[in-house]
């Protein structure tokens, strides 16, 4: 299958790419990335050279650039991982979230329903339920309550891509995926950003009380979701992916300074961010139901390769945190993303 990847460069959908590449699940990929802070080239040194992965660098709100791509490199699907994701940040500025997470998204679907393409999977997340009360789980049906800019966005989104299902039949899935955690992930989320701070003895910071409770998925078991679904999902169905393992986020950082081998008097509590959803807690069954998937890595084990991954990658993260990975692509491309006519060629 040809795929074109939105989002490739980040943590999930550079996870995404890996995977398929590494079994064989793609006969070519082409990632389109913008390289926001957050995309990162390094996340596919793995497959930069392999003849089946191309990469271009742009925005998806860009619809003529998504039109010469599609032209030159005629996909059978897309798989759309683009999306602003930090909820922080779209406190603190909401607009690019609306841009990137729904027009994005639009312009996306239209040149899929232009081009009739056979599959368009809309990667999303449990953040559209909103807090969801004990003891209940959010299965597809829940009731959508987006409590921060971002999940809005997001929730737009993915009524926008059942919309196209419904009225177009554009064959779309959407998938609903828990906390991801797992290596390359960029060090502003609580797992990345605690494992950082422990190892250079820098405070924790938690919000509030920190008893938060999230659902957290491995990086790789998320992307075996994605692609079972992109496989096998049914048209205009909603699907959500757990990991089957909640915990307090004081919890979870208790847990990575126990791995790091640091005391507990570098957690600081810091004032609550607003609209702070208070639980997320995902129902998969239809997911395993449908496609035989289940997560495959236990969230101690997870923890520990993801400690042990940014252990022995203190360069990345150094260069990421210092920015100087958004020069990479520069450096090692050069004027490369603008040759589109190489594109369907090799």
């Amino acid at each position: 299958m040809r795929l074109l990847v939105t989002g490739g460069a980040g943590f999930i959908g550079s996870a995404f790419i890996r995977l398929l590449l590494g079994t064989n699940r793609a006969t070519s990929i082409l990632n389109l990335d913008k390289l926001t802070y957050s995309g990162n080239l390094e996340n596919l040194e793995a497959v930069a050279g392999d003849p089946r992965y191309q990469f271009v660098r742009g925005d998806v709100c860009d619809a003529a650039l998504v039109d010469r791509v599609l032209d030159e490199f005629p996909a059978e699907a897309i798989v759309h991982f683009a999306a602003e994701s930090h909820v922080d940040r779209s406190i603190l500025s909401p607009q690019p979230v609306f841009d990137t997470n729904l027009r994005g998204t639009f312009t996306l679907l239209e040149a899929a329903r232009e081009r009739r393409l056979g599959r368009f999977v809309q990667v999303s997340t449990d953040e559209v339920y909103g807090s969801v009360p004990e003891p209940l789980a959010a299965d597809e049906g829940f009731p959508l309550r987006p409590s921060s800019p971002y999940s809005a966005a997001k929730a737009g989104a993915d009524l926008l891509a059942l919309s196209y299902f419904a009225t177009y039949r554009l064959p779309v899935v959407v998938t609903r995926a828990s906390n991801n955690y797992g290596p390359y992930q960029f060090p502003e989320k609580l797992i990345p950003l605690m494992i950082s701070n422990a190892l250079e003895s820098r405070p924790l910071p938690v919000y509030g009380d920190g008893l938060q409770v999230r659902d957290w998925l491995h990086v790789e078991d998320h992307c075996r979701a994605v692609a079972a679904l992109l496989e096998r999902g049914r048209d205009g169905e909603i699907y959500n992916i757990g990991g089957s393992r909640s915990l307090a986020n004081l919890e979870v950082v208790r847990k990575i300074l126990r791995a790091t081998g640091r005391s507990e008097e570098l957690i600081q509590f810091v004032t609550d961010r607003p609209g702070h959803d208070r639980r997320y807690a995902l129902a998969s069954d239809k997911t395993v139901r449908e496609t035989g998937w289940a997560p495959q890595v236990g969230f101690e084990e997870g923890l520990s390769r993801t400690v042990d991954w940014y252990r022995q990658n203190a360069g990345w993260v150094e260069r990421v945190k210092s920015g100087e990975y958004q020069s990479y692509y520069e450096r090692n491309y050069g004027d490369r993303d603008l040759e589109l006519k190489r594109l369907g060629r090799r």
